[in-house]
Parts: structure tokens; sequence; C-alpha cells
């Protein structure tokens, strides 16, 4: 039977679904939908909605789709990043960091090592966040260009988010679905991260990225003070006690990751318990800071996609691929689909599309899939959140990023990781 008979063989309800499918993944690259005041999580929920209603799937049904584990996961480590928040942990570390007697370039590899080792625990998202308007007083009061070092927190926020299979929500799926060992992948993706990170130094601290931006002046009046206030506004002061529980509980869930066979979601959900047992910090407070529409954006695009699959349509596609000779378990169309629908759709939906088509296949499909994604959010502004946290809070505080500005740096770095990628993959395997 070929595609095209094939294709007269689904129903209304199939193509119903098929197209709101369509229309979510727009809203995915769109960031929302024309004339609605939806953003992505919006979109997803929507979109699940909207596919029950159509297809009469049943509620249990659709729950079920949902890969619990992957959201028990990333709801505990966002109440670990949520306690070193509060702590004041992430502004203190990157104090500490701006008080040594480093010159430019030290200071810039001590920044883009420190945000890529705890983007690697705490979350790309959270570090870009909490280190961004300290990074620009820095650069402020040091008389410095704030944009390489801007740009590169980002950048390496990302790469080092792709060191462990906590570090992203894209990981966390991945490592759940495909029941990764959290050393094994640890041990595969250590180098090209390492690789990654040298080559952003380079590119920002002698290519063109060092001069990205070099006439750039900050808008407005004060600028320093703007950033100071900021500062004094956001940033919490730092609390030993509260930091340390956090400390205490990341650093026993990694050792429980590393060295034994401990379910990784039941084990941060009993750790992210702990932190809320609290005489001083709130709950409130404290679950405040849960990533609450991130959490549903999962839930929603899970449910769209069961429902797609039921059509039958992508299990076409991908044999009809086959045929041809394309293969998404290899390395190569990996790597291009990966990178490509990364920077299309963004990295969490992106893997989405691509995981039913991985399973029964080596472990070393689901590293290159959580490197290939994550590196690839470094491409364009808009291809991490990460990205645009540090745009968007730069912009507060009249420092511009615009696409421009990032592609310098975004496009080059992105490509020569994902080459390094690539290549550590085909020997190491």
């Amino acid at each position: 039977m070929t595609p095209s008979t094939d294709l007269l063989h689904h129903t209304a309800t199939d193509w119903g679904i098929v197209a709101i499918f369509a229309v979510v993944y727009l809203g995915m690259f769109l960031g929302g939908l024309p004339r609605l005041k939806l953003d992505r999580s919006g979109v997803a929920l929507l979109g699940a909605i909207a596919v029950i209603g159509l297809s009469g799937l049943p509620v249990e049904d659709a729950a079920r789709s949902i890969d619990l584990p992957t959201i028990v996961l990333l709801f505990a480590f966002m109440v670990v990043s949520a306690q070193m928040r509060l702590g004041g942990f992430y502004g203190e570390v990157t104090r500490r960091v701006a008080a040594m007697p480093l010159s430019r370039n030290g200071l810039l590899a001590a920044l883009i090592v420190v945000a890529g080792v705890l983007s690697a625990v705490f979350s790309n998202d959270i570090i870009c966040l909490a280190m961004t308007p300290v990074v620009a007083r820095l650069c402020l009061q040091r008389g410095l260009n704030p944009l390489p070092f801007l740009i590169g927190l980002a950048c390496a926020a990302n790469i080092g988010s792709a060191a462990t299979l906590i570090g992203n929500p894209q990981n966390m799926l991945i490592g759940s679905v495909l029941q990764l060992s959290f050393s094994g992948y640890v041990r595969q993706a250590l180098a090209p991260v390492a690789v990654g990170l040298l080559l952003l130094w380079v590119w920002l601290a002698y290519g063109p990225g060092a001069r990205a931006g070099a006439d750039h002046r900050p808008s407005g009046p004060a600028p320093q003070d703007t950033v100071r206030e900021a500062i004094a506004a956001e940033d919490p002061p730092f609390d030993v006690w509260q930091t340390a529980k956090g400390l205490a509980v990341a650093g026993v869930l990694l050792v429980i990751f590393l060295f034994t066979d401990w379910p990784r979601d039941v084990a941060a959900l009993v750790g992210a318990g702990l932190l809320l047992l609290s005489r001083r910090l709130h709950s409130s407070h404290v679950l405040g800071l849960v990533d609450w529409p991130l959490l549903l954006l999962f839930m929603g695009l899970f449910v769209v996609n069961h429902a797609f699959e039921t059509t039958g349509l992508a299990a076409q596609a991908v044999a009809w691929l086959g045929a041809q000779g394309v293969h998404l378990a290899d390395p190569g169309p990996l790597l291009v689909a990966g990178a490509v629908l990364s920077n299309l759709v963004s990295n969490v939906p992106a893997v989405m599309l691509l995981l039913p088509h991985l399973s029964g296949t080596p472990g070393q499909a689901g590293v290159m899939l959580a490197l290939v994604t994550t590196f690839a959010g470094n491409f364009l502004l808009v291809g991490s959140i990460a990205n645009l946290i540090v745009a968007d809070l730069a912009r507060q505080q009249g420092i511009s990023i615009d696409w421009k500005r990032h592609a310098v740096t975004g496009i080059p770095v992105t490509l020569a990781s994902l080459s390094a990628v690539w290549l550590w993959m085909l020997f190491a395997g």
C-alpha cells in the first residue's frame, strides 16, 4: 500500500486531530497564536482540550499519556531551585566570582564555568534569571561591554545544562522515557559539554564575539543606579542556612542518581518535600517560584502528541523515510532533525516529536538527542527560554540584546558545538 492510498483510510476525526496538532505546533513556533492572548502553555493546554473533545478520548486515557515521572522530577527540581534562589545562593556565587582579581577574559571564563556547572544541577532558566542582573551590574561597574558577558551567560547555561539528565526539561524527559542511566549519560555528555564551553569562551574572548556590540552604550539615565536598584529589589539576601539545606538536598540527590538505581522522580520528590518543611521560608513563596505554565505545557503536549500518534500518520511518515534510507535513530538524521526542530518549535516540543521514534534504540541515540536539542537552543535568540530571560532582564536595565547581536555568537558557537557532538559520538561510539 502506497502512502497516498494510506491517506485515504484516515477518518475525518483523524484529520481534525492533525489540524489541531498543526495549530498547536504553529503556536510553539510563534510563541502563541495571532490575535489571541495565548502563550505556548496556553496553546498546548487548549490543544489538549480540543483533541479530547474531538476524539472522545477518555480523560483517564489522556492522563495516562502524560509521562508522570518527568512531571514529578521537573516539579521537584523547581522546588530545589526555588530554595536556592530564596536563599540568595546564585547572587552570592556571582558576586564572589566578580570580586576575584581577574582580567576581562579570566572573568569571562569564570562566569562561563560557574553558569555551566550550576545549570547542570539547578536548571539553565533559573541560573539565567538569578545571575543576569548581577552580571549586568558587574560589567557596568567595571566599565566592561556587557554584551559578551550576558550572551556568554545564556549560551553557557544552555551548554552546561546538557551535562546531566536534570539540567533542563528536555533532558529530564529523555532520561525518563528512554530509561537512561544517569552516570552513563554524564560520562558520555561531559566531554562535548566541556568542549562546547571552551569554544564559547574562545569565541567571546578572542573571536568576533569579543567585539560584538563594542559600540553599545546602555540607554537611559544612570544605568549603574538602575541596576543597583533592581538588584536590591529582586536579589534575596544570602542566607547560609537555607543555602546549606538546598545544597545538602541537591548533593544527596546527585549521589543517589549516580550510584543507586532508586527512581529519580521519587528521590527528587522526597528531597523537595524535605525542603518545604521550613520554619523560615513559607511554602507559598517556594511554590510561587515553580514554573506551573511549563508543567502545563508538558502535560498539554503529551496529550496532543498521543492523539496525533493514534492517527498513524507519524508512523507512516517514519516508515516512508526508512524506505528512502533515512532512519531517525541514526546519528546524522537525528542531529539534523533535532537541531532543525529545536529552532522551529523549541527544544521541548522537538524532543516530544522525536522520542516516540527512538524507543528500543541504543542509549547513544538518547544522549545525542539530549545534546543536540540543548546545544541547538543557542542558534537563535528565540531558540531557548534562557536566551529570552537574559534579553528581557538586560532590556530592563537599558542593555539591548537583539537577534543580530546574539547571532554573532550564537550561530558559530552552535555550529561548532554541534560539530563537536558529532565527532565525539562518532569516535566514542
